[in-house]
């Protein structure tokens, strides 16, 4: 698999995105070391507080699969603001500890960046994770 290939993935998935409050549609797509690909977009709620991520939404699915000892190598994010302010946007800070629930130090995550694609990897994202 090729990050063209979850990019497509994540691109599909964001297309699918419930977002009538926020109309900021996400899409993720990851890879697992099993060599799976699985996609999920944000689903909002008026209750804001009960939105899931299309990370989380994602890595739900792949642990559903795969069970608890899946893990990540790969995350990539799109998204699109349908009000016209910016699609750069990096993962919150509830995903990224999702993230590395499942990953190792080198997982690798890409986002939407004002430039471009951001490539990083989830521990450059949360350096000082909890982990028990």
């Amino acid at each position: 698999m090729t990050k063209i290939d979850l990019q497509r993935e994540a691109a599909k998935a964001m297309e699918k995105a419930y977002s009538p409050y926020s109309h900021f549609k996400v899409g993720a797509a990851i890879l697992t070391e099993a060599g799976n690909i699985y996609a999920g977009c944000n689903v909002e709620n008026i209750s804001y507080g009960l939105t899931i991520c299309a990370e989380r939404n994602a890595i739900v699915q792949a642990v559903a699969a795969e069970g608890p000892g899946m893990k990540l190598k790969e995350v990539v994010v799109t998204n699109h603001n349908e009000a016209g302010a910016s699609d750069a946007c990096s993962p919150c800070g509830a995903c990224r500890q999702f993230m590395i629930e499942f990953s190792d130090k080198d997982t690798k995550v890409t986002y939407p960046g004002e430039n471009g694609d951001i490539v990083t990897t989830a521990n450059n994202l949360l350096p000082d994770s909890f982990r028990f």
